[in-house]
Formats: C-alpha cells, sequence, structure tokens
C-alpha cells in the first residue's frame, strides 16, 4: 500500500456513504448537504479554506445519529427538538486531528438563527458555517426525489423565505434565492451522487493521509460501527489490537502490524446496513437473519473498495468470514487466494467474539475458546498456523484484547454519559 496515495476524499466519502447505509431511505443526504453547503459559501464568496471545511462538514454532519430511528427523526421538517446527534457528531470529529477545526460547525448545525441570537448558543459562539449548514440541511430535507426537483424549486424557496430572520441566516437565504435560478444546481441535488459533479474537490485530493493518520480516522470508524450497541460496543477494539499483535508474532513489518490494527477497526464497517433490532437480539438468530447478517462483509468490501490503493487493507478487513476450505462468505474463496493478513483477521475475529459477552450467551472461558478455535481447525475453516501461535500466546493475547477493550468500555460510556439536546 503506498500510503501517499490515500486522500482524504476517498476517506470522507466512504465514511458518509457507510453512515448512509443505517436508512436508505434517506441515502446521499449527506452528499447532498454537502454539495449544497458549498455552493452557498460559493456564492457568499467565502475563502477557499472556508469553503473546503464547509464541504468536509457537509459530508460528516450526522454521523452521530447512530440508529435507524435517529436518522429519520432528523428528516422532521421542523423538529421541535433536535437530539444529541450534532454534539456526538462533533466528537466523533474531535478523534481525528484534522477534524477538529470543522467539530464546532457540526456541533451546531441546527442552531436557529432567531433574529441574530443565534449568534451565540449556551454562551458560546456559533461560527458562520453552522447556519450554512443548517439552510443547506432544511433544503435539501424539503426535496422530494419522487418528484421533478425543477417543478419543486418555487415552493421550496417560498417556505424557506416564510421562515425568514426566525429560523436562518439572511445572507445565506439570499444566497440560496441566488442559487434558485441554476438548474444545475438543483438537479445535481436531485443525483444520486451530487458530489461527482463537484470538480473542486480536487481541493480534499491534495491532503494525503499516513499509516497514522488512518489509524486515528478508523478508529473514529470504528466507534460509529460498534457503538451503535452496547453489546458491540468493545468488539472492533479487540479485533484490532488481537490482530495487530498476531501479525506482529507472525513476522509482519511494523508498517503491516499497522495496516492489521486499521482493518481491524473496519472490518464490520457492513453492519452499518444491519438493523440494531439483530445486532441485539436476545436469542440466537434464526435462519433468515443469519443470512442478512451474512451480507455485512460484502457492504465492508464495497465501501472499502472505494478508496484508492487500499486493496491490502479491504482484503484483510472484509475477508474476515472467508474459509479455507470454501464455506465462508460472501465470496466463498478457499486456500492459497485468502491472504494472510485475512486469515489473522479471521482468528482474531472468533477469538474476540466468542469471549464476549453478547445478549444471548455469556463470553466463553479459555478451555471453550481452545476447543472451538482447534475444531474450526480440524474442519478446515481457519488457518492452523495463525490459530498455533494464538494458543502460545493465549494469555498475552487475552490480556491485550482485554485492556483495548475496557478502554473502549470507557470510551463508549464517555460517549453517551454527556450527551446534552440542543432545543
Amino acid at each position: 500500500m503506498d500510503t501517499a496515495k490515500i486522500n482524504l476524499y476517498d476517506m470522507l466519502l466512504c465514511l458518509s456513504s457507510s453512515v448512509d447505509l443505517i436508512s436508505p431511505e434517506v441515502s446521499t443526504h449527506h452528499q447532498q448537504v454537502a454539495y449544497l453547503a458549498f455552493r452557498l459559501a460559493e456564492q457568499m464568496k467565502l475563502s477557499k479554506e472556508e469553503q473546503r471545511d464547509i464541504l468536509i462538514a457537509g459530508m460528516l454532519h450526522d454521523i452521530g445519529a447512530l440508529t435507524l430511528s435517529e436518522r429519520l427523526a432528523l428528516f422532521e421538517e421542523e423538529p421541535i427538538t433536535i437530539n444529541s446527534h450534532a454534539y456526538r457528531s462533533a466528537k466523533l470529529l474531535k478523534e481525528f486531528e484534522p477534524f477538529k477545526a470543522i467539530s464546532e460547525t457540526v456541533r451546531y448545525h441546527h442552531v436557529p438563527w432567531d433574529y441574530e441570537n443565534g449568534r451565540k448558543f449556551m454562551g458560546k459562539n456559533v461560527p458562520l458555517a453552522s447556519h450554512l449548514l443548517y439552510l443547506a440541511d432544511r433544503t435539501c430535507i424539503l426535496i422530494d426525489k419522487r418528484e421533478d426537483v425543477l417543478t419543486q424549486v418555487p415552493h421550496i424557496l417560498s417556505h424557506i423565505n416564510s421562515k425568514g430572520n426566525d429560523r436562518y441566516m439572511p445572507q445565506a437565504v439570499d444566497a440560496l434565492m441566488a442559487l434558485g435560478k441554476i438548474e444545475h444546481i438543483w438537479l445535481t441535488l436531485a443525483y444520486e451522487a451530487p458530489l461527482d459533479y463537484l470538480p473542486t474537490v480536487s481541493m480534499l485530493d491534495m491532503i494525503n493521509l499516513d499509516l497514522d493518520d488512518l489509524i486515528h480516522i478508523s478508529k473514529m470508524f470504528s466507534h460509529i460501527i460498534d457503538f451503535r450497541s452496547n453489546f458491540t460496543a468493545t468488539h472492533s477494539a479487540g479485533v484490532a489490537k488481537t490482530a495487530q499483535k498476531l501479525g506482529e508474532i507472525a513476522g509482519f513489518s511494523n508498517n503491516e502490524c499497522k495496516m492489521l490494527l486499521v482493518a481491524g477497526y473496519l472490518h464490520d464497517l457492513g453492519k452499518l446496513a444491519i438493523k440494531n433490532s439483530l445486532l441485539e437480539k436476545p436469542s440466537a438468530l434464526d435462519e433468515k437473519e443469519y443470512i442478512i447478517i451474512r451480507s455485512h462483509t460484502f457492504y465492508t468490501y464495497q465501501l472499502l473498495n472505494t478508496i484508492k490503493d487500499f486493496q491490502t487493507i479491504n482484503k484483510w478487513a472484509s475477508f474476515h468470514h472467508e474459509k479455507l476450505n470454501g464455506n465462508g462468505y460472501p465470496f466463498h474463496l478457499n486456500g492459497e487466494s485468502i491472504p494472510l493478513g485475512s486469515r489473522i483477521m479471521a482468528v482474531a475475529d472468533i477469538f474476540t467474539a466468542v469471549t464476549e459477552h453478547r445478549p444471548y450467551r455469556k463470553g466463553m472461558e479459555k478451555d471453550q475458546v481452545i476447543r472451538v478455535l482447534n475444531s474450526m481447525v480440524e474442519d478446515g475453516s481457519i488457518c492452523p498456523e495463525v490459530v498455533s501461535k494464538l494458543l502460545k500466546n493465549f494469555n498475552l493475547l487475552t490480556e491485550i484484547c482485554n485492556i483495548s477493550q475496557q478502554q473502549a468500555t470507557y470510551d463508549y460510556k464517555q460517549f453517551f454519559n454527556d450527551d446534552v439536546e440542543i432545543c
């Protein structure tokens, strides 16, 4: 992997698309809002840096809405109360240093203008960009995908105008009215991937991420994946750290071990497409539910496949349910077609999963874990060499997994304990 070629825009698009999996009913919303917010900033002649930042903020503004019900609630036209998703989105963004600058924009993106009172919220300054983002968000929600978009523009603009200084910053509304005369803006908003028509994304292509950056942003991804349920809140952390150590034991280079850590954080990205009711089911899954769950690795592969020069990490992350005997999923790979990194990820995932408490069972003890792993080696499912290395270092790997999951538990509690509400 050539990390110099991993650009920020690819990662942003992957993250934005993955969160949209939670609710296909409102898919492309992040892209729509990002596109319109950028056009508003452009119309208002904000600086190139401000335009770039609001584009990023738009792509990620609702990442803190972790469940389907939360996501759909955001699409009420004029909600009386906006719950804490904006605050949680900002907290997630602060985990990754390059996103700290936009976290405040996202934090306040549901604060109304309120005749200039919206310049502050709870004693703190509200960025101008937050008001642009709010207007872009509410405008995009008014678009009915079932109808021709151009016929809707007069009604949408009239509705926005009727809210006046109460809801929206006048300068932003003026910019929107000017854009209302430009057909291609609205036709692009109605397209399934609006950002494809924004050539200025090249400003983000110039921002490259090294492996340490990838570790930080993938850890942020993992919190979006895992924090949807207290039963999965620590899973990716355990898998990532276990895989990283197994790679070290297997003789992987330092960079390859970092890549395993990234792959571990991202291996369940496709589970964002799975309903929480399945993840939290208090009993074993039935056959139909198990089939649905099996789709998650395909979604992981498709999402990560959009990132240039990410093929190795993608395979290590996405093939963790493939089996050497060809009975895995979703690609039914076998033998040598499954890379060693993927074999390590498979064993790390099983090891972490069977030791975790789930809604329908308690975590297994050491002797049970050993039996499960040996049984899967015997039937040709998983790599005997990787399992042998794990068993020889069982106590060390258990300690590493436990420590990482204890930290993840702390992070999970902190993430929700100080939630606030924006009214």
